[in-house]
């Protein structure tokens, strides 16, 4: 199998949907007996803006690579690289994106219009682009990219599938990174308008934003929902694990997924899913989730407080869910399509 380089900024055992991807695509890739060698460069070079310093420094790393060594790019890092700099390696590029990054959530308009054109610009650089859902597909392609370059390639699974719950109580469990795009703001706005019902909730993801955090823990308390709902921080693998297991719902109110990997592990689970429709989310959750507007608090309550006042709604959401999470690739399925890529440079 031909070498080649996966360069991943910062900590790659980050428990984030992307990181998680970019760790679990590695091990695979070279548990398949492809030598991959990973390249690693500061967290920093991930950020959308950055200095001439920085910029200086992964150029050095990227441009020492052997030519006829393809590299697989980290959507972040991707985006990020002037274009100029990108076009001066000498190796082949394989851009892993997993959703355009002038698309995220609280960029200044003109900033955000740049790392647009600067990704597209950048594509026309890249030998291959793989993708992580459909969706982020027709996203690339509506911004300018050549449909015959770009391959997706879903998030994998391979946790254990159809486990017998273990519910602990009327128990609503959110999995995700502390970061406005998230919507935990709307889920607490939508729990509050539930307060009359029995139930407890779960927030589960580590801070990224601490205004962000500030703001959520202000609007738990000034809700009246602090003896209710808990910021729970990252969790180790097995406490996730038994979370997921111990639940009766999953809720996330996302406002925009490249593909929505919790809403993934929440399907394998057999969970009855209330989520909103925004970017991937409904190929993502296909017929296991009830599904609100991006933003709307009243009908993603309305939501809940059907399925958690409707047992044999929330049974009959929950059997679509499993059959959803049973069709799901594994991580090995993953890799063999970015095996593919590169065999084809």
């Amino acid at each position: 199998m031909r070498p080649c380089a996966f360069a991943i900024p910062g900590d790659h055992r980050q428990k984030t949907g992307g990181f998680i991807y970019q760790r679990r695509l590695l091990e695979e890739l070279q548990a398949s007996g492809r030598p991959v060698t990973h390249v690693r460069v500061p967290a920093e070079a991930a950020a959308a803006e950055q200095d001439a310093a920085l910029r200086a420094e992964v150029a050095e790393v990227l441009e020492a690579l052997p030519p006829d060594q393809p590299l697989i790019l980290d959507g972040l890092l991707f985006a990020a690289m002037e274009t100029a700099q990108l076009a001066r390696l000498r190796c082949p590029v394989v851009a892993m994106l997993h959703h355009p990054m002038g698309m995220e959530q609280g960029l200044a308009p003109d900033l955000s219009r740049q790392l647009l054109a600067q990704e597209i610009a950048n594509i026309r650089h890249a030998e291959a682009v793989v993708v992580t859902s459909p969706h982020t597909r027709q996203t690339y392609i509506g911004l300018g990219a050549d449909p015959d370059r770009i391959t997706v390639a879903l998030p994998g699974y391979d946790g254990p599938r159809d486990l017998t719950g273990v519910e602990a109580g009327p128990r609503i469990l959110s999995v995700g990174l502390l970061a406005r795009r998230k919507g935990h703001d709307v889920l607490i706005r939508a729990l509050a308008r539930i307060a009359d019902l029995d139930w407890s909730a779960q927030i589960v993801g580590k801070s990224f934003d601490a205004v962000v955090e500030a703001e959520l823990r202000a609007l738990i308390a000034g809700t009246g929902l602090a003896d209710r709902v808990s910021l729970a921080g990252e969790l180790p693998d097995a406490a996730l694990a038994q979370a997921y297991r111990e639940a009766r719902l999953f809720a996330l109110a996302t406002r925009y997924e490249g593909y929505g990997m919790a809403l993934a592990e929440a399907l394998c689970h057999g969970l009855p899913i209330v989520t909103c429709a925004g970017g991937a989310v409904p190929d993502t959750v296909g017929q296991g989730a009830l599904l609100a507007p991006p933003d709307d608090p009243e009908t993603f309550a309305e939501h809940l407080r059907h399925l958690l006042s409707d047992d044999a709604a929330r049974a009959e959401l929950a059997r679509r869910a499993r059959a959803e999470g049973r069709a799901l690739p594994r991580w090995s399925d993953t890799a063999a399509i970015m095996g593919r890529v590169l065999d084809g440079i």
